[in-house]
């Protein structure tokens, strides 16, 4: 039996939710748009999941559109955010250490003839409020930063600089789909225009996410077609993935997330207790200020992708970065904008990411296998 170790990458579905999802398949299969009895109960179904999900960052229910995921999100409040704004300016900020559903999507941007400035890093990962402040121009019209980085676990000033940035006509968008989870989030004191979120980072269904976009805020439909979510994306809505995101959304009370926060803490300290003790010769990537679940460690001396192997062998599901580039032999953006391009930490660091599911137990077996495998390895290294 495999200890999963990788849910920043995805997470296994509560029961609650396959329960919730398979009622709905079975008994509210009707169309949301249909005007019949079937259809006004799935309506009612869908009503009630967004307002579940709105009440979850405190939106109103006509700001949350349903996606059928983060990279959606992204996409849409990117390039529609930039389309419609391109009267007013054609420059965009956001950072180096992205997800590759904002990196790329920014590439088509200036391939359209947009122009980006991507914010550099410090050796933790992290973003100052001044650097954002110091890039801002009369032409720029867009700002997008990540809630919490996805590799190294970094929190961004979200907060400082929505308030900054607040009146001045620009648009900020945050993709929070590894901040959902385990932050508090309320779209009104961060004064985001745009926020992105994927169900399958918090025990939901994968096929589903959902874009925050403030009332007011002008996004045309990245989707056309039919009138579904409020005229903004055409399709037939998931109902059976929305009512189970929303079945998830529940079960993140605020007492759980403060349950989930001081476990998986713990579980971070006792291993990198672990490590010190053992004499494992390593490094935490990332800042003190971080997401709680993802724990990111260079393991010096030991190449990743012989360490992963040797793990997952043992029966532990970990990874080096992001799922979106597991198969990609490219180092990690994040690593190679933390430390340069040169540093060995790039094609030397795992991460490791808790979650719910997860026990002090597998966590101690973890620490043995990780110990033996990254002594034995450094060994050999030197």
């Amino acid at each position: 039996m495999t200890v999963y170790l990788d849910n920043a990458a995805t997470t296994p579905i509560l029961p609650e939710v396959m329960t919730a999802m398979m009622q709905v398949m079975q008994e509210d299969y009707g169309n949301p748009s249909s005007i019949h009895q079937e259809g006004r109960r799935a309506q009612q179904k869908l009503m009630h999941a967004r307002q579940t999900i709105a009440e979850s960052i405190g939106a109103r229910d006509d700001e949350i559109l349903f996606t059928a995921s983060g990279s959606e999100g992204d996409n849409m409040a990117l390039m529609q955010g930039a389309l419609a704004n391109q009267h007013k300016g054609r420059h965009i900020i956001s950072t180096a250490v992205e997800h590759p559903a904002i990196l790329n999507t920014l590439k088509r941007l200036e391939q359209q003839g947009f122009e980006v400035t991507y914010l550099p890093v410090n050796d933790r990962g992290e973003i100052t409020l001044e650097q954002v402040q110091q890039a801002v121009r009369p032409d720029t019209i867009l700002v997008s930063i990540m809630f919490g980085n996805n590799e190294v676990g970094t929190l961004y000033p979200i907060k400082a600089i929505g308030e900054w940035l607040s009146g001045q006509d620009i648009l900020f968008h945050t993709d929070a789909v590894q901040a959902y989870g385990t932050e508090d989030i309320d779209v009104n004191q961060l004064k985001v225009d745009l926020l992105t979120v994927a169900a399958h980072k918090v025990n939901g269904p994968k096929g589903v996410g959902f874009l925050y976009i403030r009332k007011g805020t002008v996004i045309q439909p990245f989707i056309t077609g039919g009138e579904q979510e409020n005229h903004r994306r055409a399709g037939t809505e998931n109902l059976p993935a929305i009512v189970g995101f929303a079945q998830a959304v529940t079960q993140l009370t605020v007492t759980e997330k403060e349950s989930r926060h001081a476990r998986y803490q713990s579980f971070r300290q006792y291993l990198l207790q672990r490590l010190d003790e053992a004499g494992v010769d390593y490094k935490v990537n990332g800042s003190a200020n971080h997401l709680p679940h993802i724990l990111n460690l260079w393991i010096k001396n030991v190449p990743s992708d012989l360490l992963l192997m040797q793990l997952d062998l043992a029966g532990f599901a970990i990874s080096t970065g992001s799922a979106c580039t597991a198969g990609n032999v490219e180092p990690s953006h994040v690593l190679a904008a933390m430390y340069g391009n040169e540093s060995p930490a790039i094609r030397e660091s795992i991460r490791i990411s808790f979650g719910y599911q997860n026990t002090e137990s597998e966590i101690e077996q973890l620490s043995d296998e990780l110990i033996k495998d990254a002594l034995r390895l450094q060994k050999r290294g030197k």
